[in-house]
């Protein structure tokens, strides 16, 4: 067996480590045990708040670090403790919506609360992901403002995903920044904020560099970890832009992508 080539190992959640069940494969999970034992560090980087991370941690038995909301929040997952977190300027934000809904009309909303219970709120209209993940629905719109945020959640009734995301950076991207991080998934976040922000921020927890570093991921907002690592492997389900940046394409989540890559690079 030879040595492995990096020290960090970064994961997107969702289409990426995760199956379709939100379950991770045996031979996923060896294979990254097998890369730790071989010297590096696993760290999950996910789109999700902490709030509807932390059971997928505890059932993987993870105890190290995680990166989630977009790279707002450094989690310590082994203390159950938020370690860094980046709130989204309400004002800036309802600024940036307003002027999102005069260009393409009205919007649903829902919103991620920051900190470790932080509640997802879900406006009249949103469609909900069938899942397991709580969510309270509001009515009146002042609630979505009354606490902090880490991001928003925006979906438009005939728009695709990607429509969306162009039309909403082209009208407010000198404001916040803004993300396609899944099927019926486009958020708002701070402006500058990133995977690679928060991933950085581990790394240096970790004592870990970018070169040192291989990510693995499946949609555009894992462009930027992608650029901060020395390896991006886009996996077989990946959206195209990630396909289009990244220095390998793997199998499919279904299909152990994840494990294939580290298998390899494990072998002689």
């Amino acid at each position: 067996m030879s040595p492995f080539p990096y020290r960090l190992v970064a994961t997107d959640l969702d289409g990426t480590l995760l199956r379709a069940d939100e379950s991770v494969s045996d031979r996923t999970r060896n294979a990254l045990a097998a890369a730790t034992a071989a010297g590096a560090a696993h760290i999950v980087v996910t789109g999700r708040a902490v709030p509807w991370t932390r059971h997928i941690l505890d059932d993987l038995g993870y105890d190290g670090l995680a990166v989630c909301g977009q790279g707002a929040q450094v989690y310590h997952a082994g203390e159950h403790r938020l370690l860094t977190s980046l709130t989204l300027d309400r004002q800036l934000a309802g600024l940036a919506l307003s002027k999102i809904e005069a260009e393409v009309g009205p919007l649903a909303l829902a919103a991620s609360r920051d900190g470790l219970e932080g509640e997802v709120l879900m406006g009249p209209g949103y469609r909900v992901h069938e899942g397991p993940l709580p969510y309270v629905p509001y009515e009146d719109p002042a609630e979505v403002w009354a606490a902090p945020l880490t991001k928003l959640y925006i979906q438009h009734p005939t728009l695709t995903d990607d429509e969306l995301t162009r039309a909403a950076r082209q009208t407010a991207g000198g404001l916040v920044d803004v993300v396609m991080a899944g099927p019926g998934i486009v958020e708002i976040l701070p402006l500058g904020l990133s995977k690679a922000t928060g991933l950085s921020l581990a790394a240096r927890r970790l004592g870990v560099k970018a070169a040192e570093t291989i990510a693995f991921g499946d949609m555009p907002n894992d462009i930027p970890m992608f650029g901060w690592a020395a390896h991006g492997v886009a996996m077989g389900n990946a959206h195209a832009e990630l396909r289009a940046v990244a220095d390998e394409v793997t199998a499919t989540n279904e299909e152990d992508g994840i494990a294939l890559v580290l298998e390899r690079l494990l072998a002689a």
